[in-house]
């Protein structure tokens, strides 16, 4: 059996030392650490549930730290019942095997279950506007001040919309003159829609009913 630490480090993740320093105390033999460049697809995340055996410990930051929302949580949470896999979060403060922090109670569990996607929304946001950021400043420090090409226009609403920002943020940064450029732009890459009327699935209006 091997205890195995996970943190995604995020631009603006302040308790950074003060997690790895408990897994590392707690007796991880390694603590994974997945870059924020990767915060879509989380490849190291990943190939760490492949890699778990029988019995083995997983701890995690925290759970909005390390999943992307309810729905991977839950099958997060299937997979490690299946494996027989204890799972720990350090700031959640829940042990599944309610060891080592006995003070936290049910309603606890349902808060951060509730809580769960607005803390990865705003994580996920946080962490685009810093890639913005280091983005623009790199663009500015190598004199650039032209308009971006189409391409990286597109690259940049996509990204954008994928992580959390609103049309009209969308909108401010990328130049657009409306929404319909916008998802004009994301369904040309197929990209999944999933705000206000428009279908999850097919990322097509969804269809005016019939009076």
């Amino acid at each position: 059996m091997a205890k195995v630490g996970y943190i995604f480090r995020a631009g603006d993740y302040a308790e950074y030392e003060a997690d790895k320093a408990w897994m590392q105390q707690y007796g991880c033999v390694q603590v994974v650490e997945e870059p924020e460049r990767n915060e879509e697809t989380r490849p190291q995340w990943k190939q760490l549930l492949t890699t778990l055996r029988r019995g083995d410990e997983l701890v995690v930051a925290k759970f909005s730290n390390a999943l992307r929302g309810s729905s991977e949580m839950s099958k997060f949470v299937e997979y490690c019942r299946i494996k027989a896999v204890r799972i720990i979060s350090v700031r959640d403060k829940i042990d599944s095997r309610d060891e080592l922090f006995p003070e936290t109670t049910a309603s606890d569990v349902l808060y951060m279950i509730g809580a769960l996607p607005e803390e990865v929304a705003a994580l996920r946001k946080a962490s685009a506007h810093i890639f913005e950021l280091h983005r623009n400043i790199r663009l500015m420090s190598e004199g650039n001040k032209e308009k971006l090409p189409k391409s990286e226009r597109d690259k940049q609403i996509i990204d954008m919309y994928r992580n959390g920002y609103t049309a009209e943020d969308i909108m401010l940064k990328s130049g657009c003159k409306s929404k319909t450029t916008i998802y004009n732009v994301l369904r040309r890459y197929a990209v999944r829609l999933d705000r206000g009327k428009f279908s999850v699935s097919s990322g097509l209006r969804a269809p005016r009913k019939k009076k």
